[in-house]
């Protein structure tokens, strides 16, 4: 019988391009997937809508192994314990895992490398979440990128090449290594409150659902994918970043099938198509390469003249209207709403809502991105922070002058006929297309043949754009030439 080897799974929930997995394998080693989940106390810990999709896709890898002829060992607790615990109860000797590129777990796994160090374990470590290290593209000068067109650039010379892994064809079945062994079940991941209750219709968590979602993605949305992927009513985007989050696929596999897809159909719109999606996968990749960098950015401003910026103090009852959908702008109602209900929003609809909050609103940008990161499936650390930044201001890659997204605008512009609004806010349905984005500004006929009563069925604006952007805008003034 060979020996064993624990496969410490995290972010990498799959048995097809996971490079831990694979190495054990080809070493001739018996792999022992292992999840030990490990909560310790800080400003971020795992969001509830997160927990919702980390429950199902813990319980979809189970079967996935199962298939194989293995299975997931689960253990709750410290990490580093629980690895060493299992060490000793399996014999294993090397533990194989994919790197996890945010802060705390970079703080959390130098100890651990340590204490394994110690007992003669030996940790292989391998990136399996990213195209690149988050350290292995720098500037001439060797700094860090800040701006993300040249980011682009060198990433692109950096491509993946190899093809993806291939999954292993079976694996031989883990022994029955501990008395308080666990289920995923056993985690308690699942909110408390079954507010996730819509979340089933619009997801499958899991490798095969990530699969499913990039096959249709390829061959029903890329083509039109420049035009529709600002358009919230159309399937225009590819709804992979949960499943790219989870590790359900790796961003190796979302390139090579995109890669795929281009030789295939070798028409300039595909061809165009696929260069356009491949740069929001390279924005993931210039998350984690600021994060890496600047692991303060989770909460506190890249800009550093946004230290005196001047949020306001009382602002409990107006960021509880934000996050209800109550604030009387279809847009961002409709947004609001489809996160509640879905644990999604269109990325468009994330720029529009969260400029009303920093901007109109003068609440911090921490307090939305807490939000989005308890009810996002897709709760990602490094582009949570990196969209908040950039929204507010206060980030990278922002404008040289202060933007304020006006949401009446915007649903013009992205919504026109009022299809994603009506969706969301049902209360606006019988509203025309010309009215729909201010109802406040329709004729009071207009308005009773839409049985509106606004106040009662629907808000009014709970601020005023024009006074509220200019207020934004002179707070600006007063910071922008402090030295950053």
């Amino acid at each position: 019988m060979s020996a064993s080897a624990l496969i410490w799974l995290r972010r990498d929930l799959r048995v097809a391009d996971n490079p831990a997995l694979h190495a054990a394998v080809q070493d001739g080693l018996t792999p022992l997937p292992v999840y030990v989940h490990d909560e310790p106390a800080g400003h971020w810990p795992l969001g509830q809508a997160a927990g919702w999709w980390l429950h199902h896709s813990l319980n979809a890898l189970d079967r996935a192994l199962c298939q194989l002829g293995s299975r997931l060992l689960v253990a709750r607790g410290e990490c580093g314990e629980q690895l060493l615990r299992l060490c000793e109860a399996t014999g294993a000797k090397h533990i194989f895992c994919n790197r996890v590129y945010e802060p705390r777990a970079r703080e959390r796994d130098t100890p651990i490398r340590a204490a394994l160090r110690d007992r003669g374990i030996q940790l292989r470590e391998f990136n399996g979440s990213l195209l690149c290290k988050p350290n292995q593209l720098l500037k001439a000068d060797a700094t860090p990128y800040r701006v993300f067109t040249p980011f682009w650039n060198a990433l692109q010379h950096h491509a993946p090449q190899r093809e993806a892994l291939p999954a292993p064809d079976s694996l031989p079945a883990p022994p029955a290594c501990t008395d308080n062994e666990l289920s995923p079940d056993d985690l308690g991941l699942l909110p408390r409150i079954p507010w996730y209750s819509g979340f089933e219709a619009h997801w499958q968590p899991g490798e095969d659902g990530a699969h499913r979602a990039l096959r249709k993605f390829c061959s029903t949305a890329l083509a039109d994918y420049p035009d529709h992927r600002n358009l919230p009513a159309l399937a225009g985007t590819s709804r992979l970043s949960p499943h790219l989050h989870f590790g359900e696929l790796s961003p190796r596999q979302a390139w090579q099938a995109l890669r795929h897809a281009r030789d295939e159909r070798t028409a300039a719109g595909t061809v165009a198509a696929t260069e356009s999606w491949q740069r929001q996968l390279a924005w993931r990749e210039f998350a984690y390469h600021l994060l890496h960098h600047f692991p303060d950015s989770t909460d506190a401003p890249l800009d550093t003249r946004f230290e005196q910026f001047p949020w306001r103090a009382d602002y409990a009852a107006d960021l509880e209207r934000w996050q209800r959908g109550e604030t009387g702008f279809p847009i961002v109602d409709a947004g609001m709403r489809e996160l509640w209900h879905t644990g999604w929003m269109h990325n468009r609809v994330r720029m529009i809502v969260a400029s009303l909050l920093t901007k109109n609103l003068l609440i911090p940008w921490q307090e939305g991105a807490r939000w989005f990161w308890d009810t996002l499936v897709d709760a990602d650390l490094a582009n949570n922070t990196l969209g908040w930044q950039w929204t507010a201001g206060c980030g990278v890659d922002a404008a040289p002058y202060f933007r304020v997204f006006n949401p009446i605008r915007q649903g013009e512009r992205f919504d026109a006929d009022g299809s994603y609004v009506r969706r969301w806010v049902p209360q606006l349905q019988g509203l025309p297309a010309k009215w729909i984005h201010q109802p406040w500004a329709a004729p009071a006929n207009v308005l009773a043949d839409a049985q509106l009563s606004l106040g009662e069925r629907y808000p009014h604006p709970m601020v005023d754009l024009q006074h509220s952007r200019a207020r934004a805008l002179a707070v600006w003034e007063r910071i922008k030439d402090l030295r950053e």
